[in-house]
């Protein structure tokens, strides 16, 4: 167990296929291997997250992060699902509820973007690292996250031209949501699907460390592992431990743990 308070951290970028899901997914499998008591919270309303850990399918679960936010904090023992594909995650499902409850939140709450922050509060020192995995758009369920959110990982497609594509809205949304969240940090851009080989990777590298101010040191590489550990339902660790897109992943939590002062358990 860490010996300090729950790390909130938030996978968010409103970029579509950049690796957000896979962050969050084996970050969770990673950091529950260290010790830590880990929650995933899907907030994406295709729940890629949850059809990857959670054992059920997410039209089956009746409390869903989307009830959860239109409904009393009592409902949040229901939304927590502690027997997953993944050992030692738990999760809160997402579903496409979402889409709805994001229309709702705005019409029948007097603080739309908070909701997440007040439903998820009783959590704070019951896990050691709560992991939110946020939908492709600025809009309110992404607000949602980074009110409540103490950390945030932006992962960048480095392979793509258009990687960097939105990144200063999404900074400028950043900046104004730290009006009612001024804890949250930036942890650092993060290069998914990098190869040192190629121009554009490099070129995105160095854009996104001159656009971003901070890079994450460690990157993660292109590996059909990643689709075979979806597919299965389980960690790239499960996979192939030796791979090296898994070899990553396990830096990234060490790294991660590091700046963060959160101590490892293992057993």
């Amino acid at each position: 167990m860490s010996d300090i308070s729950t790390k909130w951290i938030a996978v968010a970028n409103h970029k579509g296929g950049c690796g957000k899901t896979t962050t969050v997914v084996n970050l969770a499998a990673e950091f529950a291997r260290n010790g830590l008591t880990v929650l995933v919270v899907d907030l994406d309303p295709q729940a890629n997250a949850s059809m990857h850990i959670g054992k059920k399918h997410p039209s089956e679960v009746p409390v869903t992060c989307a009830e959860l936010l239109l409904s009393e904090i009592e409902k949040l023992p229901q939304a927590i699902y502690d027997d997953t594909n993944i050992e030692g995650v738990s999760l809160i499902y997402g579903s496409l509820g979402l889409g709805r409850a994001e229309d709702d939140l705005k019409d029948d709450t007097p603080r739309p973007s908070e909701e997440l922050r007040t439903k998820l509060a009783p959590l704070e020192g019951i896990y050691d690292v709560v992991l939110i995995d946020c939908p492709p758009s600025l809009k309110l369920l992404t607000s949602n996250a980074l009110a409540a959110a103490t950390h945030l990982i932006i992962p960048i497609e480095s392979g793509s031209q258009y990687g960097l594509y939105g990144v200063t809205d999404l900074l400028k949304h950043v900046n104004k949501i730290r009006r009612v969240n001024p804890r949250l940090e930036l942890l650092g851009a993060l290069l998914i699907k990098h190869d040192e080989r190629q121009t554009v990777c490099k070129l995105i590298e160095n854009a996104a460390r001159e656009q971003l101010g901070k890079l994450i040191p460690i990157k993660i590489p292109t590996s059909t592992k990643v689709n075979q550990a979806a597919m299965a339902q389980t960690s790239l660790h499960v996979i192939d431990r030796t791979a090296k897109v898994t070899r990553e992943f396990k830096e990234l939590t060490q790294y991660i743990m590091n700046e963060l002062n959160m101590k490892a358990d293992v057993k």
